[in-house]
């Protein structure tokens, strides 16, 4: 590794929410993981209602390198991830969750690549035998669907603990102004000199998850949609189908009505205005 890259400030971006169990143990473990690194610690409080915020005051004036962000309302995880990454001055960033299933004994072999010459070092879980059999089945679902439609092909597992250069970083922030942001989708769709290191997530040290099924379902939502119009078109095409269907059926009670004697009374008119009364 070259002097430059010893000499680089290292910015790690960690978004939480509920988190009060986590932090200081995690910053702890950082700094044994990269010792002897310049390290920019970011923490985005996602509108904690736990004691999270107070933790993060107190180390802020204990370590003149612990920054925080604190969010007036829950955004959400990929919001505060790009806060992160606007206010993140290193030369390059890594993000990681606040609830130390993302290994902070990886982030040497993270920036061990970027110095080979990557400029994207993302991560992908392995799946192991305490993963339930329903999270590893609507993952797989989530991502065959990501990849079969939509022009974007991301990795089954890839997470959000990553490292990008501050000139990836730079993109993202000042160049990207989605308002629905799925970074992983992104990060497969920005290019640039990528490669990744598989990865096997740690138990949750404290706390709860955060990501309920009903967030899960909107997040895959929002990835789905975000990379791709076949959606659309999809929702188009029915839409001129029923459309179709709707005018034969309307003709056919039409044409019952002037031509035969099997139907009854306003049948006919009470039928037509409903098919057609939304257009």
């Amino acid at each position: 590794m070259s002097d430059n890259f010893n000499r680089s400030k290292i910015s790690i971006v960690i978004p939480c929410y509920n988190e009060e169990g986590n932090v200081i143990i995690l910053y702890q473990k950082i700094k044994e993981s990269i010792p002897d690194k310049e390290v920019e610690f970011i923490f985005v409080d996602d509108n904690s209602n736990d004691n999270t915020l107070n933790i993060l005051e107190d180390l802020s004036k204990k370590d003149a390198n612990v920054k925080f962000v604190s969010f007036s309302r829950n955004f959400g995880h990929q919001n505060a991830l790009r806060a992160g990454l606007e206010y993140s001055t290193g030369d390059c960033v890594i993000s990681m969750d606040g609830d130390l299933q993302h290994p902070p004994e990886l982030l040497q072999s993270l920036i061990d690549k970027w110095s080979e010459g990557y400029e994207i070092v993302y991560t992908v879980r392995k799946d192991v035998e305490n993963v339930s059999k329903f999270k590893k089945v609507t993952a797989s679902i989530f991502y065959n669907l990501i990849n079969n439609l939509s022009d974007i092909e991301i990795k089954q597992g890839a997470a959000d603990f990553r490292l990008l250069d501050k000139k990836i970083v730079r993109v993202l922030v000042d160049d990207i102004t989605e308002y629905h942001l799925f970074y992983r989708g992104l990060i497969s769709w920005i290019g640039y000199k990528q490669t990744f290191i598989e990865y096997i997530p740690h138990k949750r040290h404290s706390g709860t998850t955060k990501y309920s099924l009903s967030k899960m379902i909107n997040f895959a939502i929002e990835g789905r949609t975000s990379f791709s119009i076949r959606p659309l078109k999809l929702a188009i095409l029915m839409g001129f189908t029923i459309s179709f269907l709707s005018a034969i059926y309307g003709l056919y009670a039409v044409g019952m009505a002037l031509f035969t004697d099997e139907t009854l009374q306003g049948w006919a008119s009470v039928l037509v205005s409903i098919l057609f009364r939304r257009y």
